[in-house]
């Protein structure tokens, strides 16, 4: 290593340690953040009309309740009655997809979101997603 330090290297280090002007302790701001406010849902048993109804409601309530995270359950669609009847999607109606497909469309409920996400799998993986709301002003 080099010990030759120049004169205008001594004294911009003097001026640093002299001023009085506070540094900003950037581990501190990820210390005092807030954890997120987590509420949940689970859809098993609701139809689709019901569903939609019961998530939009949730989900304006909740952004009201300054909630962060919600944890909406839809399951996996393994039990759906829809494989039985041949005019019914098998795919589209099952709530794993109709659900977010509803919320995504509804243009009240994107301007109150951040973000949607996959569930990770101790909250019901692909059986379930995350909504991220936005602060309420």
């Amino acid at each position: 290593m080099n010990s030759n330090i120049s004169d205008k290297n001594k004294k911009d280090w003097e001026n640093f340690l002299s001023n009085d002007e506070k540094l900003i302790d950037k581990d501190l701001k990820v210390l005092n953040k807030k954890p997120l406010k987590i509420k949940s849902i689970d859809l098993h048993g609701y139809s689709l009309e019901q569903a939609n109804i019961t998530v939009e409601n949730f989900i304006l309530k909740s952004y009201e309740e300054q909630i962060g995270k919600l944890i909406i359950v839809t399951g996996k669609g393994i039990h759906s009655q829809n494989e039985k009847d041949p005019y019914v999607s098998k795919d589209l109606s099952i709530l794993k997809y109709s659900v977010p497909e509803f919320i995504l469309k509804n243009i009240n409920l994107m301007n109150i979101i951040n973000d949607i996400q996959d569930a990770s799998i101790e909250d019901g993986g692909s059986g379930a997603f995350y909504i991220f709301l936005k602060r309420k002003k």
